[in-house]
């Protein structure tokens, strides 16, 4: 058989006209096989292959507007929300290092200041209010804060003259109420997922936002990462031919990936009781029961409150891919799984796993989770040419029956044991960093590497609805996104609480 260094240059590049793609398998490889000649070659560009990574992160500049946000839940997320906008408490401040507050104080200067904060909980409520006073640009000594006010019922904070925007980072059953009520009080709505936590609120929350001008954002933030959007360029160029399956997955094993989170790490009860937090206003519209930290911190256990699985994990997989295949909703779905390890009175299973026919794409998505067991499972994308497994990075293998790359593979060009195309990349975790950071940044959900330099893609999904909010144009992650993850994890849901398969009639826009 002949070797590849056999090839001359023209011949190599005419014995590839008719699979383009293939250059995508690498500068460095061509440059090693072909040292021996004066210049190397780079087979993408010859080809005509599109190179480019697009970043999100070089955004309109004209923030010459002033936004006065408020925030409504300040928990985990909405701490960190804050902390993306360029506001932090005093103490996370003065406790940084050096290369934290370097990279913090480099974010770009949103123009917002935090007018109003609302939280059921005395602590929160408070933390957000020092952090509403010491932003990027205060700390910088560039600008005076107003001091923001707090609110216990988020309906006062709504109707207040002296905010444009909210922030809505509360537990998933005060979601589309609050956003739809900020919607009708004029706010434009930067909300966390779940969009929904039932099939009726996603038909309340569209009505409510089609026909308004103001400027809704799901807060999936993953689109900021570059390879999804350049994942998405290499499927329409055919790389790894017709996709016929993907397959989601979830695996965590801890307690607090598994939302047992009203304890410490020592074991002693983390803060909170019915004096420092409004439990009323809490349960909201929800059934009442008595007060327990177990339900306020883990409410991702309970159907009253939240989807578990499909709405806090199955939402990250299926925006990822979603992203890339311009999914939409299933044509039907059936869905197992059971409580198999955390018997603590959880109502939600621990174990997962449903299939989402798409019959006019020739499809099927698999999405399968599990709480007892980390073992990374990935993401992975099949076509009849190719595979691509996508998180924090690209990895792109030809299958070793491919009839597209049936002659390189042959001539051992490339080889279908081994990745040919990679991309992207994660920074490492250090050692104290948590499991379930880890789970995130292995997605490509925290942070992403744009020429050698760290972007947070929070901060990148919050930068583009401020951006929308001042100049126009179009979020990342709307409505109509919103709607389709809502009702593809109500199809979920469905098909588990009934046991049945559930399809959707696209004319009666229900779930049957």
């Amino acid at each position: 058989m002949m070797k590849f260094k056999d090839f001359d240059r023209r011949t190599l590049l005419k014995g590839m006209a008719s699979f383009p793609v293939l250059g995508l398998f690498g500068y460095e490889f061509f440059r090693r096989e072909l040292s021996d000649q004066k210049e190397p070659v780079d087979i993408l560009k010859e080809l005509g292959i599109d190179q480019k990574m697009d970043f999100s992160g070089d955004l309109k500049k004209n923030s010459a507007q002033l936004i006065r946000l408020g925030i409504i839940g300040a928990g985990t997320r909405g701490k960190t929300l804050l902390f993306r906008t360029g506001f932090a408490p005093k103490e996370r401040i003065k406790g940084m290092n050096a290369e934290q507050m370097e990279a913090w104080m480099d974010y770009a200067d949103l123009n917002v200041v935090v007018t109003g904060v609302c939280d059921v909980f005395d602590d929160r409520a408070e933390m957000a209010l020092d952090a509403a006073g010491h932003s990027v640009k205060a700390v910088s000594g560039e600008k005076n804060l107003p001091k923001a006010k707090r609110y216990r019922d988020y309906r006062d904070l709504l109707a207040s003259d002296d905010i444009d925007a909210v922030i809505i980072a509360t537990p998933d059953h005060h979601h589309v109420q609050m956003t739809i009520d900020a919607i009708n009080a004029g706010k434009h709505v930067y909300c966390e997922k779940a969009p929904t936590r039932t099939e009726a609120e996603a038909y309340h929350l569209y009505e409510a936002i089609k026909d308004t001008k103001l400027v809704y954002q799901l807060g999936h933030q993953i689109r900021h990462n570059p390879i999804y959007p350049y994942a998405a360029k290499l499927v329409n160029q055919g790389v790894l031919g017709a996709v016929n399956l993907v397959e989601v997955t979830t695996n965590r094993n801890t307690s607090s990936g598994a939302w047992v989170r009203h304890v410490n790490r020592d074991g002693s009860p983390k803060p909170g009781d019915l004096k420092s937090i409004d439990w009323n206003r809490w349960l909201g519209d929800r059934p009442e029961v008595p007060f327990s930290t177990d339900r306020y911190y883990n409410w991702t256990k309970y159907w009253d409150y939240a989807n578990g699985l499909l709405g806090q994990l199955f939402s990250h997989e299926y925006d990822a891919v979603n992203g890339i295949l311009d999914l939409g909703i299933p044509h039907s779905c059936m869905c197992s799984g059971g409580i198999y390890y955390f018997d603590d009175g959880r109502e939600i299973p621990d174990l997962m796993h449903a299939v989402f026919e798409y019959p006019d794409k020739g499809m099927s998505l698999v999405y399968s989770a599990t709480l007892a067991n980390s073992r990374n499972r990935g993401r992975v994308i099949m076509g009849r040419d190719a595979s691509m497994e996508i998180g924090g990075s690209i990895e792109i293998t030809a299958d070793g029956n491919s009839e597209r790359y049936k002659d390189v593979l042959d001539n051992k060009l490339i080889d279908s044991s081994k990745p040919f195309v990679t991309a992207g990349g994660q920074r490492d975790v250090d050692g104290v960093s948590s499991a379930t950071e880890k789970y995130y940044i292995d997605r490509g959900l925290t942070e992403v590497k744009v020429n050698g330099k760290s972007q947070d893609v929070t901060h990148l999904h919050l930068r583009e609805w401020l951006d929308v909010i001042r100049n126009g144009g179009k979020v990342s992650c709307g409505l109509n996104n919103a709607f389709d993850e809502a009702i593809t994890i109500q199809m979920a849901k469905k098909s588990y609480t009934e046991g049945r398969r559930v399809t959707w009639d696209p004319v009666s826009r229900k779930i049957v």
